[in-house]
């Protein structure tokens, strides 16, 4: 069975980027759902410009960039997914009879949080991600925003109690970051760790006081 994974409008590409390399690194296969404003953000920090008739392209090339932006960093099998477009509310996850393991949505704008908090289903992404709470499944939520305001707070407070898992995209130092692609990748492990998804993105907390510091 597949994760779905929904890429939503904040900022935070990098986020997803390395959520779903990971996820395909780990033997997972992928549902993939790219909302269209999150195509503006896309185009905007990385400037790939995601297409559904040419998205194996794509996806590719957004998969193999860097947290930097430089291109050709990783590299990028996407024989792992399957891509449906977000204005299909006839896809298979708009179903609950669609078996998957769960959702991640990263990164998760306010605006997303609201839709599925409120059970809008206003495209597939929201659809999807209503389908996998009342069926009962894992649903992680990344949420990329900053400050957060009292209705924000709110629907995060609802989506808690519907059984989500709220991540908000907090870098820690503890695990020694030295690079831009280490504060990303502990965001994603966080998010993995979340969906029970095994990984090596970033190093674990030990016990040991100065495990961060960087040698000399």
């Amino acid at each position: 069975m597949p994760w779905i994974v929904g890429v939503s409008g904040a900022s935070g590409t990098p986020y997803a980027a390395a959520v779903l390399r990971a996820l395909l690194a780990a033997g997972e296969s992928v549902d993939l759902v790219v909302s269209r404003a999150s195509r503006l953000t896309l185009l905007d920090e990385t400037g790939i410009s995601f297409r559904d008739a040419h998205w194996q392209q794509d996806l590719r090339e957004w998969l193999a960039r860097g947290a930097d932006g430089k291109p050709d960093t990783f590299d990028a099998d996407v024989s792992g997914v399957r891509h449906w477009s977000a204005g299909d509310l006839a896809a298979g996850p708009s179903s609950g009879s669609y078996p998957t393991k769960g959702m991640l949505i990263v990164p998760a704008s306010t605006a997303c949080v609201a839709g599925v908090a409120l059970g809008l289903s206003k495209d597939l992404l929201q659809r999807a991600a209503s389908v996998t709470l009342k069926e009962r499944r894992r649903l992680v939520v990344a949420v990329r925003e900053t400050p957060l305001d009292g209705r924000t707070l709110r629907h995060l407070v609802t989506l808690d109690d519907a059984g989500a898992s709220v991540v908000p995209a907090s870098p820690a130092f503890y695990a020694g970051a030295t690079h831009i692609q280490d504060l990303v990748d502990f965001v994603a492990g966080r998010v993995l760790d979340a969906a029970g998804v095994g990984h090596d993105l970033y190093r674990r907390w030990r016990g040991d006081l100065g495990g961060a510091r960087p040698t000399t």
